[in-house]
């Protein structure tokens, strides 16, 4: 999957906005999702499943708890892709115009 269709979706953008904080436990974090959206637990497992698969969130074992957290190397080649476009929204200055 590409990480525009993996980013594409406002669910799986709410959980990473979600970890960007810090690591969340899936019971919190479905928690939020599901008062949010109004989708079930299982639906929100399956978006956490979506983004653990395709390198965007990562989960590691805490006793009975799972915790997740952001993998930013998906992230850091949106940024990359994104930068060609950079100049379209960061203002340009014209060097025959500066004192």
């Amino acid at each position: 999957m590409h990480a525009f269709d993996v980013l594409g979706d406002p669910v799986r953008r709410r959980i990473l906005e979600l970890l960007v904080e810090g690591e969340m436990t899936s019971g919190a974090m479905c928690a939020v999702i599901v008062e949010e959206f109004g989708i079930t637990q299982p639906a929100v497992s399956q978006h956490l499943k979506v983004l653990r698969d395709n390198g965007f969130a990562t989960v590691r074992p805490d006793g009975a708890r799972r915790l997740y957290a952001v993998d930013a190397e998906p992230l850091r080649d949106v940024d990359v892709w994104l930068d060609r476009f950079r100049r379209c929204w960061t203002p340009h200055r014209d060097p025959a115009s500066s004192p």
